[in-house]
Order: C-alpha cells, then structure tokens, then sequence
C-alpha cells in the first residue's frame, strides 16, 4: 500500500472508530459547552465583564476540552495492540502519526470551531470579534492536537499517565493561548491582530513539520 493510502486509512479508520464511540466523542465538547456556560453563573449577570471575559473563557475552555481528549490519541491503539503494527509497518511512522493527529482534531477539534461562536454571542463577544475568533480556532486547534501528541506519545505505556500528561502539556499550551485569547481580544477592541494570527500560522506550520518525528520516536520508546 503506498504511504499516502495508508496516511487516508488511517485516518478513515480513527473516524469510524470514533462515530462507533459517539458517547466518548462527545465528551470534550459537552465539557467546553459545560464550562463556558458555568463562568455567567460565577460572575452575575454582568454584560460589560462577560464581555471582557468571553475570549480568555473560550480559550481556556477549548484548551481543557483539547487536554481532556488527548489520552485516547494512542492510548486504546497501545491496549488493542494496534500501535504495535504500526510501529511493524514499512512505512514510515510519522506519517501514520500524523494522520491519527488529524483525525483526532476532526474528531475533538472541529466540533469547537461549530459551537464556539454560539458561545461567543451567548458571552456577548462583539460581531467584529467574531472572525478572529474562527481564525484562531482553525489556527490554534490543530496546534493543541499537534502538541498534545508529543505528550500521549511518552506517556502512553504508564498505566495512569493522565496527571504526567498535564504537567508535560500545560505549560507547552501558554503560549497558544496567549495568542489566541489575546487576538480575540484585540479585535473585540478594534485593534489590528495580524502579528498575533502571523504568529499562529507559524507555530502551526513549524508543528506540522516538526512534531511527527519525535512523537514517533517517542512511541518507540513506550512500547519498546
């Protein structure tokens, strides 16, 4: 099977697995649903400060939802013995990781991008917001699952890896929320965003060439 047959099945495969586990797939979406609409019942009805709040509260959201998910990326492919035969195959692994990272924000990520403007007005972001916010999300997203790979990928052999996976995690997530959150805010403001998205793009790209290799040979080492 050429490589890019085998980046698509991969992909197929992590897809129907997940729609067969609907229940699981919803979980980190109901959760950043869950804790976007608790902080209005924290602070009072208070437009002026939802307001001001809403970028920060949607980013930390997304970023606890995204950390929610991230221990099934390897985890039931290393229980059901699927890993191994990847780490078996001819070709090359971090493209096969690659194609699991992808399927894992179709499957986590994605459903954010649907939700959070709705979430957004119900905070009430300003319309003009509202862009940046989509940019960030289709810039950033992608970001927390190409980060949080590296993580599983070391702490997928530990039975109770969870708590690790947060430590290892965390502080690798600050600076997309920084810019992320900080974009959105700026634009609620009226002021120009294009160095904090200019920086996204990059970290995004730089990931994208970057975290496959060492989330592969992390995987080697895991199960080896």
């Amino acid at each position: 099977m050429p490589i890019i047959q085998a980046f698509w099945a991969i992909i197929r495969r992590d897809l129907l697995l997940a729609f067969r586990r609907r229940a699981e797939m919803a979980n980190p979406l109901f959760f950043f649903v869950l804790v976007v609409t608790l902080f209005p019942l924290a602070v009072g009805a208070q437009p002026n400060l939802l307001r001001a709040m809403a970028p920060g509260v949607i980013w930390v959201s997304a970023l606890l939802a995204a950390l929610l998910s991230l221990d099934g990326l390897f985890r039931s492919d290393f229980e059901d013995g699927s890993l191994e035969q990847m780490l078996l195959s001819p070709h090359a692994l971090s493209i096969l990781v690659l194609g699991k990272i992808i399927a894992h924000w179709l499957v986590t990520g994605l459903p954010l991008l649907l939700v959070a403007p709705l979430l957004a007005v119900f905070l009430g972001l300003p319309e003009q917001a509202m862009g940046t916010l989509w940019l960030t999300l289709i810039l950033a997203t992608p970001l927390l699952s190409l980060i949080g790979a590296i993580g599983v990928a070391l702490t997928v052999g530990l039975r109770r890896g969870g708590m690790l996976l947060s430590l290892l995690v965390l502080p690798l997530y600050v600076p997309v929320l920084i810019f992320a959150s900080g974009a959105v805010d700026r634009a609620a403001s009226g002021l120009p965003v294009n160095a904090q998205l200019n920086i996204l793009l990059a970290m995004l790209l730089s990931a994208l060439v970057l975290v496959p290799l060492p989330t592969a040979a992390a995987l080697k080492m895991s199960v080896n």
